[in-house]
């Protein structure tokens, strides 16, 4: 049984509980759908002028940003732009010798992140190592992570990985028989379906899932999909193939009027796209830090939303997730206890000290560039790679609206029933070969060849990748 009452999170959890139904859901995504596209309409992103060089001995440190005059030019923009994505390119070896597109695999690592894990490693070969200061190095990322994305601290709960952070939301919801989980299962990673089918098998929980629209998790879909019984949606922010957006604000503004907790897979998008949790309402939000963040495998956020969090009992529950205030980490406290404030009742044990080395330079770059800045950038990049691969007739999978355009180029027939990393089509297949043996590091998923990218990527990049494909190119030509 569950250690809460259900009511006290049905208030926030269902239309039962406080919510005002699927009428009112839609009214309220329809406004925020309009207010998207407005904003969209004013900050329509273009491409930077100047590319930054190939290869480069390490530079001095990334000079600090500038906040420009109100009378500098675009040009003046884009120009410091240039400068500063250079910079932060030179910090990336594995960007100067290839051609990496891949992001959504795994990102790159900098040498400033493998200098600290020299250090840490260093201190600990030299017991110079001190637990006090380990903690401090996590209460560090953590801050600096929940800044990235509009969040509190004690919003933030470290984790193994995606996979661990939307289980552990999961499993904390006190579910009962009929309640209704809704997402789109043709686009989601299958870490963001099995735990639902897992609820379905053991709680009775019911999975409802919607088709995709032109390769994409609509938001129109999701929402219409919501009935007096629907207690979360689960979501991807952008699909890992085709690597399409999706509209949170608009499915996020449906879900907080209806009652309905959402959940997200921001696995393909954070580091590299724009997130405000607040503006957004989310609920919950899981990532790993391999990606988007510059990091290393085994340690993920899971960020769960402070009056949400402070509902939610956790299905495992170790001292790290108590509130004992100052105590030490192995003070037991009397039979009572309460839960650590916020999201940090998920915390368990130890985390990864080694891969929080390695990402808190990582996130001192994403900081100093700025998320809107990398965004804007990234994606006027992507925007000319699917233009360009598009004009020399190859089918680049369109994105059904402009803001559904992220930093991901997908090439070729999506096949959600297709194999994960498998491409049937021989000439789809030939293609990531070419690009593979000319230097160019993609992915092949569900049928396409996808190509990735992050700050690190400059216009040559582009160009490189425009000129393989206008030589190596063998199948029809789809008309541009």
């Amino acid at each position: 049984e569950c250690a809460l009452p259900v009511g006290a999170v049905l208030s926030i959890a269902t239309p039962g509980g406080g919510g005002v139904g699927p009428e009112a859901a839609r009214a309220a995504a329809t406004h925020a759908r309009d207010a998207r596209e407005r904003r969209l309409a004013a900050t329509t992103p273009t491409a930077p002028t100047a590319a930054a060089p190939r290869s480069a001995p390490a530079p001095p440190p990334l000079p600090a940003r500038a906040a420009p005059a109100e009378t500098d030019s675009e040009t003046d923009s884009e120009t410091e732009d240039a400068a500063a994505f250079a910079a932060a390119r030179r910090r990336f070896p594995g960007a100067l010798d290839r051609v990496y597109l891949d992001v959504a695999s795994r990102g790159l690592v900098s040498i400033d992140s493998v200098a600290a894990i020299e250090a840490y490693l260093a201190d600990r070969i030299s017991a110079r190592a001190s637990k006090s200061e380990m903690f401090a190095l996590i209460n560090r990322v953590r801050a600096r992570f929940a800044a990235l994305i509009g969040a509190a601290p004690d919003e933030i709960a470290l984790t193994r990985n995606v996979s661990d952070g939307l289980t552990a939301f999961a499993l904390a919801v006190p579910w009962r028989v009929g309640d209704e989980v809704v997402l789109c299962r043709d686009i989601e990673h299958p870490n963001n379906v099995y735990p639902w089918l897992n609820l379905a098998r053991r709680h009775g929980v019911v999975v409802r899932t919607v088709a995709a629209a032109d390769g994409m998790v609509a938001a129109d879909r999701l929402i219409a999909a919501l009935t007096p019984r629907t207690r979360l949606v689960a979501v991807s922010s952008v699909s890992f193939a085709p690597g399409l957006r999706t509209d949170l604000e608009t499915l996020g503004a449906a879900c907080r009027a209806a009652g309905v907790l959402l959940l997200v897979d921001g696995a393909q998008s954070v580091g590299v796209l724009g997130l405000d949790v607040g503006a957004t309402a989310i609920d919950g939000l899981a990532v790993a830090t391999q990606k988007g963040l510059l990091g290393l495998y085994g340690l993920g956020f899971l960020y769960c939303r402070r009056a949400v969090a402070e509902q939610l009992s956790p299905a495992a529950l170790t001292r790290f997730g108590v509130d004992l205030g100052d105590a030490h980490e192995a003070a037991l406290g009397d039979r009572g206890f309460a839960y650590a404030p916020g999201a940090r009742r998920f915390d368990l044990g130890n985390p990864n000290f080694v891969a929080a080395a390695a990402l808190e330079p990582a996130l001192d770059l994403l900081h100093r560039l700025g998320s809107g800045r990398i965004e804007r950038v990234v994606t006027a990049r992507a925007a000319r790679l699917a233009e360009g691969l598009a004009s020399l007739g190859l089918p680049v999978v369109a994105a059904p609206t402009p803001a559904a355009r992220g930093h991901i180029v997908a090439i070729g027939r999506f096949n959600p029933s297709g194999g994960h990393d498998r491409a049937d089509d021989p000439t789809i297949a030939a293609y990531h070969q070419t690009l593979t043996a000319a230097g160019v590091v993609t992915a092949v998923r569900r049928g396409l060849v996808r190509c990735s990218l992050h700050l690190y990527n400059d216009d040559a990049d582009i160009d490189r990748v425009l000129a393989v494909s206008a030589a190596a190119w063998q199948g029809p030509r789809t008309p541009a």
